[in-house]
């Protein structure tokens, strides 16, 4: 197995990790309700989950516990 023969120091080091960087979500417009979310993301809007401006799936309405 190979080994270092000098130690590379911590300069050195920060130095080759400069290039990893975190890149902030792309977000897009829903064409049915206008919604700001992530790409290739379903996102919910009034207990109405979308996907590619289709409804995917209804949340029922759950009772409140003063109906009760």
């Amino acid at each position: 197995m190979a080994h270092p023969k000098r130690k590379i120091s911590k300069t050195r080091r920060d130095k080759r990790r400069t290039h990893f960087k975190s890149v902030a979500p792309t977000l897009s417009t829903d064409s049915t309700t206008g919604e700001v979310h992530e790409r290739h993301h379903a996102h919910e809007v009034d207990n109405v989950i979308y996907y590619r401006g289709k409804v995917l799936f209804e949340k029922p309405q759950r009772a409140s516990a003063k109906n009760q």
